[in-house]
C-alpha cells in the first residue's frame, strides 16, 4: 500500500484530470517537491489564467486534448480525478505495469491523521454533510467540510489548517480509488439506481457505495439506512460497528411523532423535535442520520438540539417557491436520479403535477412506476429522456410535452387545482438543458414567479418564505 512519504522530490506523479480535484492533488504534490505532469481529454483554455499561470511557475508538463500512453507510463504513480473512467485505456496500461492509481480523496487522506466523518448514498448527501458540520460547530467543534462538496481534501491538507474533525461528502467515483481510506465514521444514506453509464449493473454500483466501509476496523462506525434494501442484502460486508436509522424495527435512530428518537448503547433515548423544515420525508431520514453521527461522536444533546434548529435546508432540494391559487409550487432540481423522485413523491400527501425529464443516466424507470400511479396527477416531459420517461409511464398518467421550463411550469399552472402540488423532481441529468441542476432550478422559480405575477394581477397569487412550508 501505497504512503505518504513515497510523494517526495524526484517522483513523478502524474495527474489525470484538470478540474477541482485533479488542481487539488497538483498543489499537495507540488508542496511536497513532486515532478509533476497533467493530463486531460479537454482544451487547456478551459482552464483559468490564474490556474495556467500557476501550471507554469510550478512546471507542470501539460498534456491537453488526449491522453499519451508514454506520458502514463513513464509516471511513478497515477492520481486520477472523480469524473476519469477507471478504464481508460492508458490507465489499465499503467496498472499492468504495476504503477499505482488512486485519487486524490486518497491522497489527501494519506496526509492527515485527523478523524473523518465520511458520507455517500445516492441522495441526501450535501444535506447530511452540512448538517453535521453545523451540529459539530454547535458544540465547539474546530471542523472542516469539503470532499465531494465545497474544498477538496488535498487543499485542506495544504493550508494548514486545524481541524477537530474532517465531514467529507464522498461520491462512488471517489471510493473508486480510494483503497486505504479509512474514516471512523462512515455513512450510507442510501442506494438506488445511478451512474449506469458509468457501472456495468446496479448491483456494482451498489458494490461501489460499499466500499466506504472497507478499511474500517471493529472500534469505528458504521451508520446505515436499515431498511434500505440493497444495504440490508449488504450488511455482513460491514467490519465496523453498525449503528442502523430508519424505519427497521430496533433502529437506534428513528421517529416518532415528528421527533428524532436516539438510542445510543447503554445510554437511553434521547428525543430531539425536529423543526418543521425538516420533518417531511426525506429530509427526517437525514437528520436521523446526522444526530445518530454526531452523538456517536460525543456532541451534547443540547448542542444537538441548537444545531437542528438553527439549520437551513439547501437550495433545490425540495424547496417550497410558491403558494398561488392554493397550489404548492416546489423545486426539487437535485433529484438527479430515480431514487431522488421516489423520495419526493414518497414525501408528498396531496396529488402531484410532476415536471421530469433532462439526460438519461441508465436507470429503470420502470422501477417506480407504482410511485408514479399513486401520487402523480398529470406528467410534463422535457428533455433527451422525454421519451424514455414516456415510455414508462404514458399508460397510466397524463402526459404533457414542453420544450422550455417556462412552458412546463406554465402547462402546470393551467391544470394544477387548489390543495395539489406543482413539483420539480425530474429524475435525470440537467446537461441537455441547462448547465447545472442550480441553473434548472433558478429558471423553475423564474418561471413559478411569472405564474404568481399574472395571479396577483387577479389578486390571488401568494409567495412564501423558504422552509415555512410544509412539502407533504
Amino acid at each position: 500500500m501505497i504512503k505518504a512519504d513515497f510523494f517526495s522530490k524526484g517522483k513523478k506523479i502524474l495527474v489525470v484530470g484538470a478540474g477541482r480535484s485533479g488542481l487539488a492533488a497538483l498543489r499537495l504534490l507540488a508542496a511536497h517537491g513532486c515532478d509533476l505532469a497533467l493530463s486531460d481529454g479537454g482544451p487547456l483554455a478551459r482552464l483559468s489564467q490564474d490556474d495556467q499561470q500557476w501550471l507554469a511557475a510550478q512546471q507542470v508538463q501539460l498534456e491537453f486534448g488526449g491522453h499519451d500512453r508514454k506520458t502514463f507510463l513513464g509516471a511513478h504513480c497515477i492520481v486520477v480525478s472523480p469524473g476519469v473512467p477507471l478504464g481508460l485505456t492508458p490507465l489499465a496500461a499503467a496498472r499492468e505495469k504495476g504503477i499505482p492509481v488512486i485519487g486524490e480523496l486518497e491522497l489527501g487522506s494519506l496526509f492527515t491523521e485527523v478523524a473523518i466523518i465520511a458520507i455517500t448514498g445516492t441522495n441526501g448527501k450535501t444535506t447530511v454533510t452540512t448538517l453535521i458540520g453545523d451540529l459539530l460547530k454547535a458544540a465547539g467543534r474546530q471542523v472542516f467540510v469539503g470532499g465531494n462538496i465545497g474544498t477538496p481534501l488535498s487543499d485542506f491538507v495544504v493550508s494548514g489548517q486545524e481541524a477537530d474533525v474532517l465531514v467529507l461528502e464522498v461520491s462512488s467515483f471517489q471510493l473508486d480509488s480510494a483503497p486505504s481510506f479509512r474514516p471512523h465514521i462512515s455513512l450510507l444514506l442510501n442506494i438506488s439506481p445511478d451512474h449506469l453509464d458509468r457501472y456495468g449493473s446496479y448491483g456494482e454500483y451498489g458494490d461501489a457505495k460499499m466500499q466506504i466501509f472497507r478499511c474500517q476496523g471493529p472500534d469505528d462506525f458504521a451508520v446505515v439506512k436499515a431498511d434500505d434494501p440493497q444495504i440490508a442484502a449488504r450488511l455482513t460486508l460491514i467490519p465496523s460497528q453498525i449503528m442502523g436509522f430508519g424505519r427497521a424495527q430496533g433502529s437506534p435512530a428513528r421517529l416518532d411523532k415528528g421527533r428524532a428518537v436516539i438510542a445510543l448503547p447503554q445510554q437511553g433515548e434521547e428525543i430531539y423535535p425536529l423543526p418543521a423544515a425538516l420533518k417531511s420525508y426525506p429530509q427526517s431520514d437525514n437528520c436521523l442520520a446526522a444526530i445518530l453521527a454526531v452523538r456517536l461522536l460525543g456532541c451534547p444533546p443540547q448542542a444537538v438540539a441548537g444545531g437542528l434548529d438553527s439549520f437551513r435546508p439547501l437550495a433545490h432540494r425540495l424547496t417550497p417557491v410558491a403558494t398561488i391559487k392554493g397550489v404548492v409550487y416546489i423545486d426539487d432540481s437535485k433529484a438527479t436520479n430515480i431514487g431522488a423522485l421516489q423520495s419526493a413523491l414518497a414525501g408528498m400527501t396531496r396529488p402531484v403535477h410532476l415536471l421530469a425529464g433532462g439526460r438519461d443516466k441508465g436507470g429503470d424507470y420502470g422501477l417506480i412506476a407504482e410511485d408514479i400511479k399513486a401520487k402523480v396527477k398529470s406528467l410534463i416531459l422535457m428533455g433527451e429522456a422525454a421519451d424514455l420517461l414516456a415510455a414508462a409511464y404514458g399508460d397510466f398518467v397524463e402526459i404533457k410535452r414542453a420544450r422550455t421550463m417556462a412552458e412546463a411550469v406554465a402547462m402546470a399552472a393551467q391544470v394544477a387545482q387548489s390543495g395539489e402540488v406543482v413539483l420539480l423532481s425530474p429524475a435525470c441529468a440537467s446537461f441537455d438543458m441547462f448547465s447545472s441542476y442550480e441553473e434548472r432550478g433558478k429558471a423553475f422559480q423564474q418561471a413559478v414567479a411569472m405564474v404568481a405575477r399574472d395571479a396577483d394581477g387577479s389578486g390571488q397569487g401568494r409567495r412564501e418564505t423558504r422552509g415555512q412550508m410544509s412539502c407533504g
